[in-house]
């Protein structure tokens, strides 16, 4: 059998870090543990809600609108666990000793949202907002597990407000994914105009990761048209390995008019999930793989003031190469404690740069922002990808998908490591 394009791609993309794990495990817990540590987050989604299972909350389907939730997160004692991971409950009810649990998962209606917001932002400093956008194949509870792990690995100084679309969490899904994350670009935005209006909050971040690019370079997009220009609160966005097409982003960017926002993107050339995504969108380059040295890259970035950091020389056990900053804990801590610092990544061309092959481009210095320190968690675990329906998938798949896969690889020009 051979497999279509769309198919490579999306077992590609769900290949990474598979690991089984307990499904609902949004029902909250009673049990604690000794040194655990908690993340309180603020969820606002566009998917549908689960109805009669409390423990999934939300599915992959499609809303009318916008709904809200706070939700917070039971960590082990980081004694028990690993930067970069997640220990999802191996069965209902987790081990708060060990593996992640839920300890409260509470709907709520818009005003309560916007309340509980303002509460949580009075007692941070700098009363930033942290909003992250996750990419494809993410269930709900992995979306949030995901973004919890960030928080906690980056001990980012921000309120965390997770955006979530609705993903269908399997594999191949793909295209309705796709269609999902534009179907919530207004979403995305009304999201970020409350808090640009918001007067207790001061400065608002963004994270964004693999296809949550296009969601966000969209919802930028048509804030700047609305607004005429990002409001000045705006003051960071990260683009981590974002799965967009080249020419898109060019006119996407370029219709973004943003003096006050910082604006970042983490590349890798020698990235297998962007470099199958290329095969399938026409073979035209994705933006998380460029090398930003080349033209017309360069002096586009330069135009745009995007600072860029090209981690293909950073040698990981990442084998598709899509989130390298999984397969290293020292080096989150490393990059994490230099950004805390206020020091920019590539000052010390004998540090970080030259141990790492860290490369920094763009007009921008330094990142200097919450979302600049939270992007230094692991960008792999944003996707989920603990799959139950891979198993069952690679059956009917067979022998031939890894024979099509390297066959794949091969077709698809990738850049001299």
């Amino acid at each position: 059998m051979r497999l279509s394009a769309p198919t490579i791609l999306l077992l590609a993309a769900g290949l990474a870090g598979c690991t089984s794990q307990a499904r609902d495990v949004l029902t909250p817990v009673a049990a604690t543990a000794p040194g655990t540590s908690q993340v309180d987050m603020l969820v606002a989604t566009t998917r549908s809600a689960a109805g009669a299972k409390p423990g999934e909350m939300f599915t992959g389907e499609r809303a009318q609108g916008l709904s809200f939730a706070e939700i917070t997160v039971s960590l082990p004692p980081d004694g028990q666990r690993k930067i970069g991971d997640v220990q999802w409950p191996a069965q209902n009810p987790g081990d708060p000793s060990r593996e992640f649990v839920t300890t409260r998962a509470d709907p709520l209606d818009e005003a309560q949202a916007m309340a509980r917001l303002n509460g949580r932002v009075a007692t941070v400093p700098g009363k930033r907002v942290l909003v992250f956008i996750h990419g494809f194949n993410n269930r709900f509870e992995e979306a949030v597990y995901r973004f919890a792990q960030i928080m906690h690995d980056s001990r980012a100084p921000a309120v965390p407000l997770l955006f979530t679309w609705p993903s269908r969490g399997k594999l191949f899904a793909y295209t309705y994914d796709r269609e999902s994350a534009t179907y919530s670009r207004d979403a995305l935005e009304e999201i970020l105009q409350r808090l640009a209006r918001n007067p207790q909050v001061a400065d608002v971040s963004v994270l964004a990761h693999s296809m949550g690019n296009w969601v966000t370079l969209e919802a930028l997009r048509q804030m700047s048209i609305r607004n005429h220009g990002l409001p000045k609160k705006i003051g960071s966005v990260m683009l981590a390995a974002p799965d967009v097409d080249v020419d898109v982003f060019r006119t996407q960017i370029a219709g973004i008019e943003a003096p006050a926002t910082k604006f970042s993107m983490f590349v890798s050339q020698d990235d297998q999930a962007l470099a199958v995504s290329r095969r399938v969108w026409g073979n035209v380059a994705r933006m998380g793989a460029i090398d930003p040295e080349a033209e017309p890259y360069r002096s586009q970035l330069q135009k745009e003031r995007i600072t860029v950091f090209d981690l293909t020389k950073l040698k990981t056990d990442d084998s598709l190469k899509h989130g390298k900053f999984a397969s290293s804990p020292e080096i989150v801590r490393l990059i994490g404690g230099r950004l805390v610092e206020g020091q920019p990544i590539d000052q010390d061309h004998e540090g970080i740069g030259g141990r790492m092959g860290l490369i920094a481009t763009g007009a921008a210095s330094t990142i200097g922002s919450a979302a600049a320190i939270a992007v230094t968690a692991p960008l792999a675990v944003v996707d989920g990808r603990a799959r139950d329906n891979l198993g069952d998938r690679m059956e009917q798949l067979g022998g031939d998908a890894a024979d099509t896969l390297r066959s794949t690889a091969h077709v698809v020009p990738l850049p001299q490591q």
